[in-house]
């Protein structure tokens, strides 16, 4: 892999590592769930195949599965992410507006490809909230990633207070961005290019509207059609209600994804973004089908990756320095050569 730092050291050695791992842990938690009204849950391992539950994330990533010998043979799947269980739960815990529901979400992702920031293992904080059905908006959902963007803040100055080399580099505010004045701000550059052009010159962005057609006719990342709402319909001429919190992550050089959230779909928006992916047939799974009936809440809700996390705050050059995961040889042979100790 080519993306190591020269000369680089870890400023923690192992064994601080794995103390400021918990402690980030556990005060980022606790500050996200006092922010946002979220009671903790306990989350599933796998879900059954065929309902529609698992997220498809850009629709062709194919989940760990298993078959079940006490339930008859009945296959499961590895989550990938709790995108759609999150809602089901909100509904039936009867979440009132304003609040909701967090849990540590473990997966395996097959598919994904290994380097310095993807690996086998994921790990985050999936977090799901109730909303009104008028708070269906742009303005809503970034009044939530300030908030997000607030617990960060206050998470990098708590670890600066006990390990004073970690010296704060998130900037005092997060700048939001759509996708398609990303493409006017930058053009001639891949969405990875004007990701990384923005994330250094503001410090910290929010980019909106992930999964809907640019004025291109690009998209600037793939969305599955059955939880964000990307495409908008608000009029205004702008892409969609999701998007993904980044920053600029200076020990690798580059712009540094955290967070990806947004607005869940309606009714009406799923059936649109069903038929923009040309997969219509999942109307007639169990989820779907309930949502286009009108059975589940409106929901906002994301997730923020906890090794991410401690890779930026620790100025990390790895993801292996902050997690336990498997590694083809050559990966492991080049943090060895680049002096980055694998958990």
């Amino acid at each position: 892999m080519s993306d190591k730092p020269v000369n680089y050291k870890p400023i923690l050695n192992v064994k601080e590592t794995e103390h400021a791992i918990v402690a980030i842990k556990d005060f980022f938690q606790l500050e996200l769930s006092t922010e946002l009204n979220l009671t903790r849950v306990t989350a599933p391992l796998f879900v059954p195949a065929g309902t529609g539950i698992n997220d498809d994330l850009n629709g062709v990533e194919k989940p760990v599965s298993f078959n079940v010998k006490g339930m008859g043979g009945q296959k499961m799947e590895i989550v990938q992410s709790l995108a759609k269980w999150k809602r089901l739960k909100v509904t039936e815990l009867g979440m009132k507006p304003g609040f909701g529901i967090y849990t540590d979400m473990n997966a395996i992702r097959p598919d994904e490809e290994l380097d310095a920031v993807h690996s086998l293992y994921v790990d985050q904080w999936d977090w799901c909230m109730a909303i009104d059905e008028k708070d269906r908006t742009i303005f809503y959902l970034f009044d939530i990633v300030k908030k997000i963007y607030r617990t960060l803040k206050r998470t990098e100055f708590f670890l600066y207070d006990r390990y004073s080399v970690l010296e704060p580099v998130l900037p005092e505010e997060i700048k939001l961005i759509y996708s398609d004045d990303l493409l006017r701000e930058f053009p001639g550059m891949t969405p990875k290019e004007r990701e990384n052009a923005a994330a250094k010159k503001y410090g910290a962005i929010f980019i909106a509207g992930i999964g809907g057609k640019l004025p291109d006719g690009s998209i600037h990342d793939g969305r599955a059609p059955d939880y964000d709402d990307w495409i908008s319909d608000a009029g205004d001429g702008h892409v969609g209600l999701n998007g993904d919190i980044i920053v600029w992550n200076e020990t690798l050089g580059r712009a540094f994804e955290l967070s990806s959230m947004g607005i869940r779909v309606s009714p009406e928006s799923l059936r649109r973004q069903l038929k923009e992916r040309g997969c219509e047939e999942r109307a007639e799974l169990p989820f779907q089908k309930k949502l286009l009936n009108g059975e589940l809440a409106f929901t906002l809700g994301g997730g923020i990756g906890q090794s991410r996390l401690c890779m930026f705050l620790l100025r990390k050059a790895h993801i292996c320095e902050v997690q336990v995961s498997e590694w083809p040889e050559s990966e492991l042979a080049a943090c060895a050569k680049a002096g980055i100790p694998v958990l």
